[in-house]
């Protein structure tokens, strides 16, 4: 099972002809030629979507009192230490293989895109 899994990852980051003629947001490492460089691009994309959270964070925390960026601030280390286990489980099934990277930073990359979908939530409600 984790093969198959494994498999359709690659062949999904790899892309086909398809993916290879559309450029998609939704397959940013596409293009990529070689594990190491799925890994690197991977990598980026977690960056990235860190990048945009502290900025939408930032933008949040100025919204709040005292009181509410405590909670917030309390809500955030919560969920950073379960988002980073979360990922080393789901990484932890290819330790040591070459992927682990790619599947590890891809994990951190997706949840930390939909905190950031979160915090903007709160953003709106707070901005009506």
């Amino acid at each position: 099972m984790k093969s198959l899994i494994a498999f359709l990852l690659v062949c999904l980051l790899a892309g086909g002809p398809t993916l290879a003629q559309k450029k998609s947001k939704s397959a940013p490492c596409a293009n990529a030629g070689s594990q190491a460089d799925m890994n690197d691009c991977a990598g980026r994309e977690y960056k990235a979507a860190d990048t945009t959270l502290n900025q939408v964070y930032r933008q949040l925390v100025s919204l709040l009192d005292d009181e509410e960026k405590l909670q917030l601030k309390e809500a955030q280390t919560a969920w950073l230490k379960y988002r980073d286990a979360n990922c080393e489980f789901v990484g932890g099934q290819y330790k040591g293989g070459t992927m682990r990277p790619m599947v590890h930073a891809m994990c951190l990359a997706d949840m930390t895109s939909s905190r950031t979908g979160e915090l903007k939530v709160q953003i709106n409600d707070r901005s009506r």
